[in-house]
């Protein structure tokens, strides 16, 4: 009979060809070379600039857990793929349900404790309650423009240009420094659309006639 770390070598290099799959499952976000962006690829920016910011924040937070969830958050990709934030389709609706199912499964191919605390970093990214869930969600939207910012504006779908000013301000309320961050990925999204010809002002307009 195989002994317990034996078993457990085995399956975490098994686990390699799930997880290599978002290695090639593609976001809808472009490099500044034109090629589009894979989920990994999201995943190491995020926690790259997790490790190039904690020490600023407010509340101090445990690096390595931040880390660790930066590096499973969207693993659940390698089953459901990615689902842009702006899509509006059945599966953007079973979004959530779809992802914890598939985490349930993918967990389930690695041995106790490494399954479980998988799942566990999962569930507290998804739940998004604690610092460091926090800080890993605001990450998670801010590296989303900080690559469109990187990338030719041609790649941006006419909406986005409404979420440059939506969609990250919610997840960095909680911390100054978190809203520092913000304005300068904004500042840069910005600066790219008035070189292009596109009326930041009438923009901002259309979001506060909507609101």
């Amino acid at each position: 009979m195989m002994d317990s770390d034996a078993a457990a070598a085995e399956k975490a290099i098994g686990f390699l060809s799930i997880a290599e799959r978002i290695k090639r499952e593609l976001r809808h976000s472009w490099l500044s070379d034109g090629r589009r962006e894979s989920v990994a690829e999201h995943t190491w920016f995020i926690a790259l600039l997790a490790l190039l910011t904690y020490r600023r924040l407010q509340e101090p937070v445990a690096l390595e857990r931040v880390l660790a969830m930066a590096i499973v958050h969207d693993i659940a990709e390698a089953e459901v793929g990615d689902i842009p934030f702006f899509e509006q389709s059945e599966r953007k609706t079973r979004k959530a349900a779809l992802e914890l199912a598939a985490m349930d499964r993918i967990s389930s191919l690695l041995p106790d404790p490494e399954g479980a605390f998988v799942r566990e970093l999962w569930l507290e990214f998804e739940k998004g309650q604690t610092i460091e869930a926090k800080f890993v969600r605001a990450l998670d939207h801010l590296e989303v423009q900080a690559q469109h910012n990187l990338a030719d504006l041609n790649t941006w779908e006419p909406i986005e240009h409404e979420l440059v000013y939506t969609k990250m301000d919610d997840r960095c309320a909680h911390d100054e420094f978190l809203q520092k961050l913000l304005l300068h990925v904004r500042g840069g999204a910005e600066r790219k659309m008035k070189l292009a010809g596109i009326d930041v002002e009438a923009v901002k307009s259309r979001i506060a006639e909507s609101r």
